[in-house]
């Protein structure tokens, strides 16, 4: 007896958002380590914090699938894009990396919706919340560097920059709902 209750197709898109969650956590990792190594520690501390949000996103892709009767695959990751060039363009960087997952959250929605799979629809529609905090996080950190002076922001603008966002609590609490222990 089949007791898979995901299309191949969904469990197909499923697996690549899997994947998407895992290269987003190096991703965050590479930029917290390019951050650290650049002497932003408060900055690099949020996205070593965020590296960790993003693995567990995974693992709740790697539940639904598991739980939903399928199987989650775990691929190789292609490395991290090279580092940024500037704090500015680390924050865009992240920005274009959240609108890139929120498209691709987008297609779990679609494809759920047309094969009237109920199930993941309301699975991704967690993703689709989350989403929005995630991007609200890179936005925020655009705007806050924006009034320190942006690429031009003096060393002193720059620290105080670094420390505050180093002390500040992550925005995306509903991400914290979910762990590797409790995905």
């Amino acid at each position: 007896m089949n007791t898979n209750r995901l299309s191949k197709s969904i469990e197909d898109i499923l697996n690549k958002q899997l994947t998407k969650e895992a290269h987003a956590a190096q991703i965050y990792l590479s930029y917290a380590i390019w951050a650290d190594s650049e002497g932003y520690a408060g900055i690099a501390d949020l996205l070593f914090r965020h590296s960790g949000e993003e693995r567990n996103h995974m693992m709740k892709v790697v539940e639904y699938i598991q739980d939903r009767g399928g199987r989650a695959k775990v691929t190789a990751l292609g490395a991290p894009p090279a580092d940024p060039e500037s704090l500015h363009n680390c924050f865009q960087k992240l920005f274009q990396h959240e609108v890139d997952n929120t498209t691709a959250i987008y297609g779990i929605v679609d494809l759920a919706l047309q094969e009237k799979d109920w199930a993941t629809w309301n699975f991704a529609q967690w993703f689709v919340k989350e989403q929005i905090e995630e991007e609200t996080l890179v936005l925020n950190l655009l705007d806050k560097l924006k009034i320190a002076g942006g690429d031009q922001a003096s060393d002193e603008s720059l620290l105080y920059l670094d420390t505050k966002i180093g002390n500040q609590k992550d925005d995306a609490e509903l991400a914290r709902d979910a762990s590797v222990d409790e995905p």
